[in-house]
């Protein structure tokens, strides 16, 4: 059997997923039936408008979604072949301690501890067990990674005394802290000018490449998807209605609303929601 030839190994794989969210009397359907596959190493996005699902089907697949009433959430979500939406909550803040997968948010201001420097709340994430002068070297070595130079001068910093860019740098390198094997960036360019953006970009790339980390980017920008990503799912009201290889979804998308978007990137033009009211939640 050939390199070529051999199964891929999956890391995350999802079926029939479906996270149904009450709100009142009104009930979205966030995610709606969907099956996805991520292999080891591997690079892919989840795409769509506004409204599509996919923040809600990124955070039902780490076990982040936010208090909010469910009115369904069934299916599966196996890591490693693990149903983790099955997990006592212990156990699964035991699997992200020890390097399973992490999450970077699309606000850091959002997630980080206003009330924390940056380098203190990077050391907590850290494996236990590490001496305070490891931890301490392993925090610097982290926001090294991610593209900071000053790594002390930022390690002693608070938040909101960083940049924008700074602040999402320093989000990845929390995410990175206890070593993932899957890292998944919820629109990891929000907000930021064009200039840092090309550079989150790059740093997201550099990490995937040397760490041979499986990486989800959630994103509505094709244009990033056509630079960093193996892989494409493309949701529409909380279902996936198309997936495929890069190089095949921009040759020759299947599905129209794949169309469309390809249609918009070329544009320059914003995607805008196109689900029914009630439909699916981004």
């Amino acid at each position: 059997m050939t390199l070529g030839d051999r199964p891929a190994a999956k890391l995350l794989e999802i079926k029939n997923l479906i996270v149904h969210l009450r709100v009142g009397e009104r009930t979205l359907r966030a995610v709606d039936g969907v099956d996805l596959v991520i292999e080891r190493g591997e690079c892919v996005s989840i795409v769509g408008e506004s409204g599509s699902g996919k923040t809600t089907l990124a955070r039902a697949m780490l076990r982040l979604l936010p208090p909010v009433e469910l009115a369904e959430f069934t299916g599966e979500v196996l890591f490693d072949g693990q149903d983790i939406r099955m997990l006592p909550d212990g156990l699964l803040q035991k699997m992200r301690r020890a390097g399973t997968f992490s999450m970077v948010f699309q606000d850091p201001l959002g997630y980080l501890n206003p009330t924390q420097r940056v380098g203190a709340q990077i050391a907590e994430a850290l494996p236990p067990g590490l001496s305070i002068s490891a931890s301490r070297q392993r925090t610097l070595d982290l926001l090294r990674e991610v593209g900071l130079r000053d790594a002390e001068l930022v390690a002693r910093r608070y938040p909101h005394e960083l940049s924008g860019g700074m602040r999402q740098r320093a989000l990845i390198a929390l995410a990175l802290a206890p070593s993932p094997a899957l890292l998944v960036a919820d629109e990891p360019t929000t907000s930021l000018d064009a200039t840092v953006q090309l550079q989150v970009l790059e740093t997201l790339r550099r990490l995937h490449r040397q760490r041979d980390m499986a990486l989800v980017v959630i994103t509505h920008d094709l244009g990033l998807v056509a630079e960093l990503c193996d892989r494409v799912y493309v949701m529409r009201a909380g279902k996936v209605v198309e997936s495929a290889d890069v190089f095949t979804l921009f040759e020759s998308p299947k599905h129209p609303y794949t169309a469309r978007l390809i249609e918009l990137c070329t544009r320059g033009a914003p995607p805008v929601a196109a689900a029914a009211d009630g439909e699916a939640v981004s």
